[in-house]
């Protein structure tokens, strides 16, 4: 595989996020190579692969591999109230200057781009808890928490947390928001109500907008310059004039003075700064007409009619009532959306094409706020082997009173129209590189004042290349702190494998020093593995005296020669046999006859257990002595 600066491996490199982007609808294009390099190269690493092309292989027989690599790739490594003098700051100067902006009724909108396992939205909904009250907190602050790792996504919809996750939460928070649920901890549920969930990719999706604080830490550092400059450009348009935004320790806003203001460099702490705001959307409110005998009957026709015109609608058409549940669904959305009529009546939220191709639920709840119509174009949709587009419309209704009172969502197909300006793009973009060609003269010609600039430029790019150095520093903490989590989870469990261990051991030994009648163990290759009590007090031998030594060499009062053959008996056939009668001297000296008894033994690789025990009726013609 070629090295960071090879050509040749950053040319294999494209083409494995190319095969990434059309295999699973995920664009790492305005990620920096560096990071994405040494985040594949670990997880190829990791499997045995060392080329591009063969790891490309991989991913195309096993689907699983997707999973692992995205893991590796997304760093999830958060906690609660991560960077504390930052929380600090937002806590004690940031939120009160944002709540004296505020009317006391008006709703707090607040967005935790890149939430990965929901700590860092549940730390906002604590912190707005501990400054508003939780009454209050319930019925005016909305917290919306995206992220583009589906996984991380469920563990943060689940709300629970092991004891570990919760150790540098101060002990009052933990009792306040946090209950056990068995051996984890959940997050308090009406709070958790005013979480919404959902996937959201910040370099491609459209932003949640009207926002009073928006925290995306650590996120964008993990972007090209390109993708971070669209990016900050979205975080513009989402917050509302006078909105907060808090950065990593490793993002800043250098270039950008005349959007935003800095309440703090030190904590990456900005806000927006006031310009002008359009006028509110009014929607015209809806005219209904009541009446009674004939015009009863006229309505309920009218209403039939109503249902047969949206049911032959060329388009999905989709209606929602003012809690979310789906009350109408027309055929072509049964068609091309796989819903059934048994759907109707289901909250919207349980469906799958809430979720998918894109996020619909935090858009419809943005919708519903505003009171304006949403557009997402161009979402991209799998039907069977083929790819469609479409364009979907979400369009709040709202009744008399001007309360908001159903939904529509309506689905446009413009694959036809998304080929057509492909096509018009690469067309464009080959008229381009014609006109671009011919204008290589000009540009020759200005490569003189361009010299002359260059000055300014070396002095931009230094400062862009510290800043770009203290990202990587920052991202290979992360990574870092992820090796440390893995290595104290393996840590713990060789305790615990130590621990059992210990214990069945302890417990071997006090079965065979319980036994009466002298027990050996002989391995495979005839030494003594285990001698016990009975086996001292009969022989007089300590266990120390003859462990791993040759048991066929031992002197002792059991002529052990005359028993090989039937130990190497019992180990061939692998049964049980005796007892076998042997005159032998107890360890006083006394003649006893001795039976022994031979049983094959499995444990490590095989060998024979051999129980001795004086004759009986030996034994009773002497008695032991006092």
């Amino acid at each position: 595989m070629g090295g960071p600066q090879d050509a040749e491996g950053n040319e294999a490199l494209e083409e494995l996020l190319g095969f990434i982007r059309d295999a699973r609808g995920f664009d790492f294009t305005g990620y920096k190579r560096s990071t994405l390099a040494r985040r594949i190269h670990k997880r190829m690493t990791d499997v045995g692969i060392r080329s591009y092309p063969d790891y490309q292989d991989l991913l195309e027989t096993n689907t699983d591999e997707f999973s692992a690599l995205f893991n590796t790739i997304l760093i999830n490594v958060t906690s609660f109230f991560r960077d504390p003098e930052a929380w600090t700051l937002l806590q004690h100067e940031v939120v009160p200057e944002l709540l004296t902006t505020l009317d006391p009724e008006q709703e707090i909108r607040v967005w935790s781009a890149g939430c990965s396992s929901g700590e860092e939205a549940y730390s906002l909904a604590m912190m707005f808890s501990e400054a508003l009250g939780v009454e209050e907190c319930l019925n005016r602050v909305k917290i919306y928490a995206t992220d583009v790792d589906e996984e991380a996504l469920r563990e943060a919809r689940s709300g629970l947390y092991t004891p570990k996750s919760l150790e540098s939460l101060p002990s009052d928070l933990r009792e306040k928001y946090f209950e056990q649920n068995s051996a984890q901890f959940s997050f308090r549920p009406d709070l958790r109500r005013r979480v919404i969930f959902g996937r959201h990719d910040i370099t491609r999706d459209a932003p949640i907008s009207r926002l009073d604080l928006l925290v995306c830490r650590n996120t964008m550092m993990y972007f090209n310059v390109e993708a971070q400059t669209q990016i900050v450009d979205r975080f513009h348009f989402a917050l509302r004039p006078g909105g907060f935004l808090f950065l990593g320790k490793a993002e800043m806003l250098l270039n950008d003075s005349e959007r935003f203001e800095v309440v703090n460099m030190r904590q990456r702490v900005f806000r927006r700064r006031v310009g002008t705001k359009g006028p509110a959307y009014h929607p015209a409110p809806l005219k209904i007409r009541t009446g009674t005998g004939a015009e009863v009957h006229s309505v309920a026709r009218a209403r039939q009619l109503r249902d047969l015109v949206l049911d032959a609608g060329p388009t999905p058409l989709i209606a929602l009532d003012s809690d979310g549940t789906v009350v109408a669904v027309n055929s072509q959305a049964r068609i091309q959306l796989g819903l059934t009529t048994s759907d109707i009546g289901r909250p919207f939220q349980d469906l799958e094409v809430s979720y998918r191709p894109v996020e619909l639920r935090s858009l419809i709840d943005q919708s519903m706020h505003e009171r304006r119509t949403l557009r997402v174009n161009r979402v991209e949709r799998r039907a069977a082997e083929e790819v469609q587009y479409c364009d979907i419309l979400i369009q709040p209704l709202s009744g008399p009173s001007g309360l908001h009172v159903a939904t529509v969502i309506s689905f446009t197909d413009v694959t036809v129209a998304t080929h057509l300006k492909a096509e018009v793009k690469r067309v464009r973009e080959e008229l381009e590189t014609a006109y671009e060609e011919l204008q290589s003269t000009n540009e020759e010609l200005e490569t003189t004042n361009e010299e002359l600039q260059s000055s300014i430029e070396e002095l931009e790019t230094t400062n862009e290349e510290l800043q770009s150095t203290n990202e990587e520093l920052e991202t290979t903490n992360e990574e870092l702190q992820s090796g440390n989590e893995e290595l104290e989870t393996m840590n713990e469990e060789m305790r615990i494998r130590t621990d059992e261990l210990d214990e069945a051991r302890a417990f071997l030994e006090a079965v065979l020093t319980s036994i009466a009648a002298g027990v050996v163990v002989l391995g495979k290759d005839l030494k003594v593995k285990s001698w016990n009590r009975g086996a001292v007090d009969l022989w007089g031998l300590r266990a120390d005296e003859v462990l791993e030594q040759f048991f066929f060499d031992l002197d002792f009062g059991l002529p052990t020669k005359e028993l090989r053959s039937v130990v190497e008996r019992c180990m061939a056939t692998r049964s049980r046999s005796g007892p076998v009668s042997v005159e032998a001297l107890s360890r006083i000296g006394r003649p006893i006859t001795c039976d022994v008894f031979f049983s094959p033994f499995g444990g490590n690789h095989g060998g024979v257990v051999m129980m001795m025990e004086e004759s009986r009726n030996d034994a009773s013609d002497h008695p032991p002595a006092a």
